[in-house]
């Protein structure tokens, strides 16, 4: 966790995903090393999305689990165990579903997200014409979208029943 690619809150969510894999498993990792490999086409990986994957991937080491490889996670992890809330849901569900996902687990409410339609309104007033740029708010259906079943979780051991099926 202390490569120079990986930004300070990805390195907090390894840290989070130790201790929340310790609490969870009763094992103390401080005697063993926890190697994480993230392929991506980036040369910098950052922010906390990953946390709830990290740790679910943790467990399973720790208890020597095999993960269902159609079922893929987004969430950022807490202290307790809880999972909590990220960004660009609709984006990581299309690419979950590009690599085989079936199901889609994200946090608590994030089953559905609101998107920003950017339109052009414009009105004449006498011989002039004023527009503007405005921004609509549309609910986006997570499942309709992207075509997973989507399962929203609060914890990591909520989550990790839909792995281990």
């Amino acid at each position: 966790i202390d490569n120079l690619l990986f930004w300070a809150d990805t390195q907090n969510s390894i840290r989070m995903a130790k201790l929340v894999s310790e609490n969870i498993t009763g094992v103390n990792l401080d005697n063993y090393d926890l190697t994480f490999s993230i392929n991506a086409n980036a040369s910098l990986i950052g922010g906390e999305s990953a946390g709830a994957a990290l740790t679910l991937a943790s467990i399973a080491a720790i208890q020597n689990i095999i993960l269902n490889k159609s079922v893929m996670i987004t969430g950022t992890v807490n202290h307790d165990g809880s999972i909590g809330p990220i960004g660009g849901v609709l984006e990581k569900a299309k690419a979950a579903k590009q690599v085989g996902a079936i199901k889609f687990i994200v946090p608590l409410l994030q089953g559905n997200e609101i998107v920003y339609e950017t339109v052009e309104h414009c009105e004449t007033f006498g011989i002039m014409e004023w527009c503007s740029t405005e921004r609509i708010p549309k609910q986006v259906d997570i499942a309709n979208e992207s075509g997973l079943e989507i399962i929203e979780v609060g914890s990591i051991e909520e989550a990790l029943t839909y792995f281990i099926s």
